[in-house]
């Protein structure tokens, strides 16, 4: 057994105006910190619009594919860009989700990291926003539901924003737990402990200046023994490494062996119940020294418990 990357080309196709954290050498970074990993690397397709459907309404679809310049940008909002190549490289980072899901739960792999852009957790049912055009680790979650029967999915999430697309699409779905630590109060300014769904949403605000030890603590006390509890027949991680300390988005205070540490310990929890069956997606991580250094460090886990 191995572990898949899971890439493509037209996901550097995305292109965002100049200035923009979201860029293309986000990508760049993270895969050339990959490049020497024994991992199998697979295309990531495009999705079909069948996954799509199972997140966002028809309504949401066609209105992005609307949106899709012939030339230049077009702004959704002031943080959210197309750009001519950002379809097609939404519909790979989508459909790189769904494959790797496939691949994990067919047994060609034993996990899978899915290295795509746009990011995707911050898109809402029928709103892009955050950077973000479709709930890609929620299409692959409801994939494994609905295509390969699964009963239970978890979600883990440490990105620094909250994933408030991620909620807004499971919330009402108990087949599947998403559990969220993030900086509060930041961007999108959702993200409360209150907010619990159906009992299926765990949410854990920490505050400005969050380091290692209280991470560490919010981990092992409150989120691993909830996913536990649900017992997952999959684990999907929306891979954030902007809770860095030298990320310029935010004002947490980790360092890259704590994006190891999580990675492990998310794994413990997946060996007990699925096999060890765990996706990753990318998602956010903006200064591409720490973005390339914490990337390799998760994805060095993902490859040593895949042998």
């Amino acid at each position: 057994m191995t572990t898949a990357l899971i890439s493509h080309e037209d996901c550097a196709d995305h292109v965002t105006p100049p200035g923009h954290p979201e860029q293309v050498a986000r990508l760049d970074a993270v895969l050339g910190a990959l490049e020497d990993m024994p991992l199998m690397r697979v295309k990531a397709p495009l999705a079909a619009e069948d996954d799509l459907l199972r997140a966002h309404p028809k309504a949401h679809v066609d209105a992005i594919r609307a949106a899709a310049p012939h030339e230049g940008w077009r702004s959704l909002d002031a943080d959210t860009h197309m750009s001519v190549g950002t379809l097609n490289a939404a519909y790979r980072a989508a459909g790189g989700v769904v494959r790797a899901v496939d691949m994990v739960l067919g047994g060609e792999v034993a996990n899978a990291f899915a290295a795509v852009r746009p990011p995707g957790h911050h898109a809402e049912r029928q709103t892009a926003m955050g950077f973000c055009f479709f709930g890609n680790v929620v299409i692959g979650a409801k994939h494994a539901l609905d295509h390969h029967g699964l009963e239970r999915v978890a979600i883990v999430d440490f990105d620094v924003h909250h994933g408030n697309g991620t909620q807004d699409l499971v919330e009402d779905d108990p087949r599947i737990l998403f559990c969220s630590t993030h900086q509060s109060p930041l961007y999108p300014g959702t993200g409360a402990a209150h907010e619990v769904g159906v009992d299926n949403v765990l949410n854990v605000p920490l505050p400005e200046g969050t380091g290692s030890k209280v991470f560490r603590d919010v981990m092992e006390r409150v989120v691993l023994p909830r996913v536990d509890a649900f017992s997952p027949q999959l684990v999907i991680i929306s891979a954030g490494f902007d809770a860095h300390k030298d990320d310029p988005l935010a004002g947490m205070n980790l360092s890259t062996i704590d994006f190891s540490w999580v990675t492990q310990r998310i794994c413990d929890v997946a060996d007990t119940h699925c096999q060890g069956r765990v996706v990753s997606s990318l998602e956010g991580g903006y200064d591409l020294a720490a973005l390339g250094a914490s990337a390799a460090a998760h994805v060095k886990v993902l490859e040593d418990r895949g042998r």
